[in-house]
This record gives C-alpha cells, structure tokens and sequence, in this order.
C-alpha cells in the first residue's frame, strides 16, 4: 500500500447501477484496541475476523516494539505479551496511529511504564490527552513531558483504583482507563464514559479471560481487579458500524439493490432512521440490510437535517458521507458536528464538484439540493472524507481522481475491489 498511489473513479452520473453483497469487515474501532488490550493477558490471544487494513498492521508494530511475539495463520492473529517491556511505544509508529494512545493503559499496568509520543493520525489534528493524563495521576502514576516523549510511570505496587470523571465523554479514554484499571490495587469507577457498542464488546472479551467489569456501555463502569486474565477462546472481531453505514449511503445514493451482510442494525439505527426518514427504501434482518432502490430517483429524496454526537447519536465518522447523500436531496438541510472543529474541511472540493453548501462555521453547515455533480483531482485529508469523495466521484459525471489513498486505506479494506464488484468503474494507479 504506497501513499503515492491514487484512485480513478468513473462517475456514474447520479444513475443507479450497482448491485450485488458487500460484507462488513470487523470493527477497526474494536480490533485496535483489542489487540491492546492483549498486553494484559497472561498467555497469548487469540483473534480473529481483523479487518485487513493499515491501521492494524501499525498496532503489531507497536506490540512487537513493546517486546511482543506476534503471529498470523490464516484469519487468526496470535499475540503473546512480553514478561517483561521498557514500555515505550516505537515513536514513528505511534506518531501516525492516532489509537497508538490506547496502548498506553495496558502498558502501564502491566509494565509500570509507559513512554510516547503525542498520537497522531490525520489532519483532523493532535486529539488532547490530557483525560489520559489526569486519569493516570488519580490512579497514583506520575507524568512528565520532555520534548515529544510523556513519560508516565506508576507508584511502586502498581497503579491504584480510583474515582474518575471523565469531563468530556472519550472512546479511546474510556477503553484506556479501563484497560488500567483491571490490573490496578483496588476498585476503579469511570464516570460519564463512552457507550460505544465497541465498549461493551471489548468488556465481555476482558470479563471472558477473567476480568471483572460492569456497566460497559453505559455512562459508569466499575472495574474490580483480577490477577490474572487467561483467554479461553478466540475473540471474533464484531462489524464495523462505520463501514457499513459507509456502504448504506453508498448505497442509497447508487445501488439499485444492495445486500450488507455482516452487521448489528440497531448499531446503525440513527442512521438507517434518518436515511428512511429521507425516503430512502431500507429493511433490515438480524444481520444484515437491504437496499432496493431502482424506482425512487435521488432527486426526490427529502432534506434531513442532524448533529454527531456520541453514541447512540449519529457517528461523526459518517458525517462526511452523509453530506453527499444531502447534495442529492430535494431542498435544504443543516448539520451540526459537535466532535470535531475540522471536520467540515471536505466541504470545498464538493462545491467545487458542483454542490451548493455554505460554511457558517466550524461546526455548522448549510447544505443546498439537488446538485449535479462534476469530476474533479481531488485529495482527501482523511479516511472519513476520503471514503465520502470516493461516493461523490461515484456520483459525478465524468471521471474523477482521488489522491491520499492511503488514508482511506487505515479504515477500509480493499475499497476499489469491493466497489468494482458491485459494478463501480474504479482502479488504482500510481499517481
């Protein structure tokens, strides 16, 4: 996978063509940190149904920087931690993988160390840590910062359980504090935490191998720690919620009929609401959903107006996505993003693709249907809005090229393969 490459889409033209079954690869947002998680078992673990992409090759090359022996066979990823590890995370690694900052949990609580540099990822920018950080010190470890290094360390006889508040909800610091937490002396409290489903799941994995956690997947969770973790079967990797959302706007922009296989509706409910809502013909079974989309043209789908917001909210990740299905719609919708401040920087190359938006801030955008869209060189700024420009070249007449492949690659496994077939015009190229 070369960062020089790029993809040539031929646009469709607003038509609906493709057709076929697409299936769901598992949950970036749960693999990584999963395979972090790993550092607190005794033995080695297992998993399998990882999704084949770039940010999992960087999390074992972290893993194995931290002294672990780390080994696939087939669909099976086996990673057995080290007895012992200087703690610090291979910086140009870590600097690149902005969930590199997960590791740091397990790291510390099993090791007492942990060194590294600010995560780092894409032009959405440095996240803070410093939930991290003020997590950490409540449970007795000290933090210092040199030049780029954070150097954290815990008290002698290990991290200590405490009573933490996180003041913003965080995924990654909910997941790293938990982490901590199942090897710390005494009972640990989070509060105001992420309820991601990937939360929850990364629990039941902990609480199979012998943790003892409550609460996951709501605002408080209680962590009573265990000596010892010992899996006794192999953690399959569940869905990504966000590419299957990814393909339903795909989907509902450009595919007569569609089967997604492989998914947990009620993990996509806002969004398979909303979509509906706009008058877009979804059902669902246990796992999968279903498009047949060949009577209703774009132009006829209603405006929806909505904000991001954490989970069971509609996921930031899908925002950009679903800005390009507003391009399409029959009038004037809003959106709001409260995650992010530069989440809305993709905005431009659409207008400049023929869509009418206005900007009124960073966290507000008007977004003016339906637009006919052109073909345009376009450079994506990060795998969210990589993964939106590739539906919007899709959509476009005329044939379109779209740079920075590499970071749709972090999310999104073998794109233009699976694209191509559902019938889609796409290949990469070196640029």
């Amino acid at each position: 996978m070369n960062s020089r490459e790029m993809l040539v889409v031929k646009g469709l033209n607003g038509r609906k063509t493709l057709s076929g079954e697409v299936t769901i690869s598992g949950a970036k947002n749960a693999a990584l940190p999963l395979m972090a998680a790993a550092i607190l078992f005794n033995k080695s673990v297992q998993i399998k149904k990882l999704p084949e992409i770039r940010d999992v090759i960087a999390m074992q090359e972290l893993l194995s920087g931290l002294g672990a022996t780390v080994s696939q066979k087939g669909q099976v990823l086996t990673i057995t931690p080290a007895e012992k590890s200087k703690g610090e995370l291979v910086a140009d690694v870590a600097k690149r993988l902005r969930a590199s900052i997960i590791l740091t949990g397990p790291t510390l609580a099993r090791y007492g160390k942990v060194v590294f540099p600010h995560p780092g990822g894409c032009v959405l920018g440095a996240r803070p840590i410093d939930l991290f950080l003020s997590g950490y010190e409540k449970m007795g470890a000290t933090v210092t910062h040199s030049g780029e290094a954070y150097t954290i360390t815990a008290p002698r006889g290990g991290l200590r359980g405490a009573d933490i508040f996180f003041k913003t909800m965080s995924m990654t610091g909910t997941e790293a504090l938990m982490f901590a937490a199942t090897r710390a002396n005494g009972k640990t409290v989070l509060h105001n935490c992420a309820m991601e489903p990937e939360i929850a799941f990364l629990a039941d994995c902990l609480n199979a191998g012998g943790a003892k956690i409550t609460g996951a997947g709501t605002p408080t969770i209680t962590i009573t720690p265990t000596k010892t973790l010992k899996q006794k079967k192999v953690f399959p990797v569940l869905p990504d919620r966000i590419e299957a959302g990814s393909f339903l706007i795909l989907g509902a922009l450009l595919a007569k009929d569609l089967v997604i296989k492989n998914v947990i509706p009620e993990h996509l409910q806002i969004v398979i609401e909303l979509l509906k809502e706009s008058g877009v013909p979804i059902t669902t079974t246990k796992n999968s959903i279903v498009i047949k989309n060949n009577i209703k043209p774009n132009s006829s789908f209603e405006p929806i107006s909505f904000r991001t917001h954490e989970y069971p909210g509609f996921p930031t990740d899908l925002q950009a996505p679903m800005v390009v299905f507003l391009t399409q719609t029959k009038g004037e919708s809003t959106v709001l993003e409260t995650v992010f401040d530069n989440r809305f920087n993709f905005v431009q190359d659409l207008v400049r693709m023929g869509a009418r938006a206005s900007v009124w801030n960073p966290h507000q955008i008007t977004v003016y249907g339906p637009s006919k869209l052109k073909a345009r060189h376009l450079t994506g700024p990060d795998i969210r809005a990589g993964l939106a420009y590739i539906i919007a070249a899709l959509l476009a007449q005329g044939t379109g090229t779209i740079d920075n492949v590499h970071l749709i690659d972090r999310g999104y496994a073998d794109i233009e393969g699976r694209l191509s077939a559902l019938g889609a015009k796409i290949e990469r190229i070196e640029s």
